[in-house]
């Protein structure tokens, strides 16, 4: 595909996105129905797609509309490009610009100044960041970098450094992280790599690393992964430490993976079933479900879907996972809940509440993670049960 073919497909997607379809449904739908475009054309497809999804009001402002072409059009601008070069109606290029599209939208300046978030939102992110919030608004609209978990049961951070060059994958450690890797090159080569295959390395963002990395249970210890979906937390506390670990998930399928990469770890993870889960643990993992507002550089378009209604059924939704915990931590246990949201309201608003309704429980530890110092914006606050051990 020509590089105007490729803008054509962005705009005939991201039509269809701000017509109310999600991101990667569209994405697959063009790329099933284009078996003309190959792998190189499908990823710089998304790639303009996503580009455009995470700037979205910024690039409009450029453009002069809120569609497909003004997108595109205020990418090209923005990045200094010429858009006669691509808007030319050759072949399978956009047709060209109007008079109208040549003369419409703001200067870079004013364009650059927009936050690049829902209006209604925009309010309760300066509340929950202060002086931060204008530049994390604006981390949001870069491309995230891929992280990898070093397995230290299988190998040592340079073994699987050395092993991932050996794929054509190359790889930083955090310095602060030995075992967390950013990917620098060879992002896709990941999943087919054989230090991937032979549970050398997992994909997790920095930011659970992170969070994980302050959990230290002690060994033998009972853990519960509360809200486990792929079970990475699991699989990151047991490559550090024998313990016994039960996975629960609301959703049970969403643990389906989890053996499988188990085994690959060369750990075991006891799957619950949604009841019951038991009492007692040493420890309570509650990732609960969030907004993901500090993972819209990842997936841009759930930002515009996000709605004030949404936000709160999923803030009672925490609260109510936060007393399901409570009841599960035996004396002397922590509960480890954990948003990846930079909004106040779902992280310490949630652990004030808890706190007050459940006045056994002390906060112990409160990190918020963001792109300007991890990776993904992240929440973490660990309780601990008033009462000493039994």
């Amino acid at each position: 595909m020509t590089p105007g073919a490729r803008v054509a497909a962005a705009i005939q997607i991201l039509d269809l996105i701000l017509a109310g379809q999600q991101a990667e449904p569209a994405l697959i739908a063009w790329a099933r129905a284009s078996r003309f475009a190959g792998s190189g054309d499908r990823a710089a497809v998304r790639d303009l797609v996503f580009q455009a999804l995470r700037r979205r009001d910024s690039l409009a402002a450029l453009g002069g509309a809120l569609s497909g072409r003004g997108l595109m059009l205020g990418l090209l601008r923005a990045e200094g490009a010429d858009p006669d070069t691509i808007f030319s109606g050759t072949g399978h290029a956009p047709p060209p610009l109007t008079e109208v599209e040549r003369t419409a939208g703001a200067q870079i300046a004013q364009a650059e100044a927009l936050p690049d978030l829902p209006d209604w939102l925009w309010p309760l992110w300066q509340a929950s960041l202060g002086t931060r919030a204008l530049p994390l608004a604006h981390a949001m609209r870069d491309r995230a970098p891929l992280w990898l978990r070093v397995n230290p049961r299988r190998a040592t951070p340079a073994q699987a450094i050395a092993a991932l060059t050996d794929a054509g994958i190359d790889a930083i450690p955090d310095r602060h992280l030995p075992t967390a890797l950013r990917v620098s090159s060879g992002e896709r080569r990941v999943h087919g790599s054989e230090p991937y295959r032979a549970g050398w390395v997992e994909l997790q963002d920095l930011s659970p690393q992170i969070a994980c990395s302050l959990l230290a249970p002690r060994p033998g210890q009972r853990v519960l992964d509360y809200c486990a979906g792929g079970g990475g937390k699991s699989l990151a506390l047991l490559a550090a430490t024998d313990l016994s670990v039960t996975a629960h998930d609301a959703a049970p399928a969403r643990m389906s993976d989890l053996p499988e990469r188990a085994a690959r770890a060369g750990v075991s993870v006891t799957l619950s079933p949604p009841a019951p889960l038991g009492q007692n643990y040493h420890l309570v993992i509650a990732d609960v479900p969030c907004s993901g507002s500090g993972t819209w550089r990842r997936t841009p378009d759930a930002k515009w879907r996000l709605t004030p209604e949404r936000l709160a059924e999923l803030c009672a939704l925490q609260a109510e996972i936060l007393d399901d915990c409570a009841d599960l931590v035996g004396p002397g246990g922590r509960i480890a809940y954990m948003t990846c949201s930079l909004l106040d309201a779902e992280n310490g608003d949630q652990i004030d509440g808890v706190v007050a309704r459940n006045q056994r429980f002390t906060e112990i530890e409160r990190r918020l993670l963001t792109p300007g110092d991890a990776s993904d914006g992240f929440f973490v606050s660990i309780l601990t049960h008033s009462a000493g051990l039994a």
